[in-house]
């Protein structure tokens, strides 16, 4: 199996699900019917540093909510898929749509809905609390768990190998 690192160095396209990668999948229950999910902000600063950098973003998920639609059109996600059952038929539409290959992409799931399009992207990644058979078919498992920095660790570290990522600290 060839290396995540060496597989990183020619990503350009981040992919990643909601619930269970972007969310830690709890769902806050209230009396009037209305469900929250959480999401963590670490992960949001570094979807907005991968847009910065000229990364192409989108979102492929089964779930639909509207909060988190308006969350992540906050970070000017341009292509959001929700409510999606066939994740692979979305993929195709949006390698079609922007002209990508699936070569450079990076797709990040943790649940049996994502193994589909896992197996058919360049590094299939996943959180450390990803279900068994995800794991399985992961070329990275990120040491951080689902809506708890799991996405800015794959990106952080793509965007180290491809020396995008220079942090300058500066002393008083």
């Amino acid at each position: 199996m060839e290396n995540y690192r060496n597989i990183m160095k020619n990503i350009n396209t981040f992919i990643f699900d909601v619930d269970g990668v972007l969310t830690n999948c709890t769902l806050n229950l209230f009396p009037d019917g209305n469900m929250v999910r959480q999401m963590f902000a670490k992960d949001g600063f570094a979807i907005e540093l991968a847009k910065d950098r000229g990364y192409n973003l989108c979102i492929i998920t089964r779930g639909a909510d509207l909060m988190v639609f308006r969350r992540l059109r906050d970070f000017n996600i341009q292509y959001i898929y929700q409510g999606i059952d066939n994740k692979k038929k979305y993929l195709d539409e949006y390698c079609n749509i922007l002209n990508i290959t699936r070569k450079k992409i990076l797709y990040m799931g943790d649940d049996i809905p994502d193994i589909e399009i896992m197996q058919s992207v360049a590094l299939p990644c996943s959180p450390i609390d990803a279900v068994p058979e995800v794991k399985k078919v992961s070329k990275y498992i990120s040491p951080k768990k689902g809506g708890r920095g799991c996405v800015r660790d794959v990106i952080e570290q793509t965007l180290k190998i491809q020396k995008k990522l220079v942090i300058i600290i500066k002393k008083k």
